[in-house]
């Protein structure tokens, strides 16, 4: 691609290192942006600005938060008892949107994967385990991508929280609707509401692999 602007060259350039935008949209987008109006664009900027410099992380499941306590975890209306486990915010998101979930939830920040470096200590694996034995849990869910790497976090998390819990927790996981390799948060918004709905217990779904 020539330019014959390098501000508009070095606009695009940012553009395409966004996920999923390569050259040629992001030259739509930047050009977009030249016809708008200049305060339009300043207040577009602005708002990336502050979501980057302002935004926080809950103190207690470590979603997208405007404090230190996010929306959900703050709701009383939703049920503090129940925690849905999951892999990231766009877990959280796609659950979210099912409109069938009324719990609370704690995201891990990953998946144990040795093969790619990452293991329990990077995970917010132990927050995890403190919340359990603090607050009054009565079922876990977890609700990860259906995968090897997936169960062996599952598996290594049900581990711990037997080896340090008192009181019967119920632990499940979401039904197999979802096709063993998928990703989470691509399946659609029926099939993740019924994986939610008819979850399993976790030793079934171990013992049945």
């Amino acid at each position: 691609m020539q330019f014959s602007s390098s501000l508009l060259e070095n606009a695009v350039n940012e553009f395409a290192k966004l996920p999923g935008i390569g050259k040629k949209t992001a030259l739509r987008l930047v050009l977009h942006l030249l016809k708008q109006d200049t305060k339009e664009v300043g207040h577009f900027s602005e708002v990336i600005a502050r979501m980057r410099n302002e935004i926080k992380f809950c103190q207690r499941c470590f979603n997208v938060a405007d404090g230190d306590i996010c929306s959900i975890c703050a709701n009383s209306i939703r049920k503090q008892e129940t925690i849905c486990v999951v892999e990231s915010i766009r877990d959280v998101i796609a659950i979210e949107s099912t409109q069938q979930y009324n719990g609370i939830y704690h995201i891990l920040g990953g998946i144990i994967s040795p093969l790619d470096g990452i293991g329990p200590d990077q995970l917010n694996i132990e927050s995890l385990i403190s919340r359990v034995q603090k607050e009054k849990t009565e079922e876990i869910i977890f609700a990860l991508n259906p995968n090897i790497q997936g169960d062996t976090t599952i598996y290594y998390i049900q581990k711990k929280l037997s080896a340090v819990t008192v009181n019967p927790i119920r632990i499940t996981t979401i039904a197999r609707g979802i096709a063993f390799g998928g990703e989470l948060e691509y399946a659609d918004e029926m099939t993740l509401a019924r994986s939610l709905q008819n979850r399993l217990p976790v030793e079934s779904y171990v013992s049945g692999r």
